[in-house]
């Protein structure tokens, strides 16, 4: 690819929305059973991108809420008082799982991308800053 092309929204390495790189991945097959439908995409804060389709192989399971947007650990949430657990507000996600998603990618501040096969997501490099250490990728 031509240098001047590296930085739009569509070239021949993909497709970008946001924050979001979404690199072609076209001899992928996903059973139907492992297709989440409908899901969240989220550096941790802010407002989620929607997934229409999406699949997920490994990574870390954590606890999110609003003290702690990037997640804690499985054992770091069961250490907590169970009124702590209880009643705050956690939703249990995937941290750094190896994502694809296919169809349509929404999101409220971007115009709306269709991918008619399956791309990988890779999240932008900027969290690898030192400035950068409260963000996470969560699915």
């Amino acid at each position: 690819m031509r240098p001047k092309d590296w930085f739009r929204r569509r070239n021949s390495a993909g497709l970008r929305q946001g924050e979001w790189f979404f690199v072609p991945a076209p001899g992928l097959a996903v059973p139907d059973e492992l297709v989440l439908r409908d899901g969240p995409l989220s550096r941790g804060w802010g407002k989620f991108h929607r997934l229409e389709l999406a699949h997920r192989r490994g990574g870390v399971n954590v606890y999110v809420n609003a003290e702690h947007p990037t997640g804690i650990t499985e054992q770091r949430f069961r250490n907590l008082q169970s009124a702590a657990r209880r009643d705050g507000g956690w939703a249990r996600m995937t941290r750094d799982p190896e994502l694809y998603a296919k169809g349509a990618v929404r999101h409220l501040d971007h115009a709306t991308i269709v991918l008619p096969f399956w791309h990988r997501v890779v999240m932008n490099t900027e969290h690898a800053a030192r400035a950068m250490a409260h963000v996470a990728f969560l699915d």
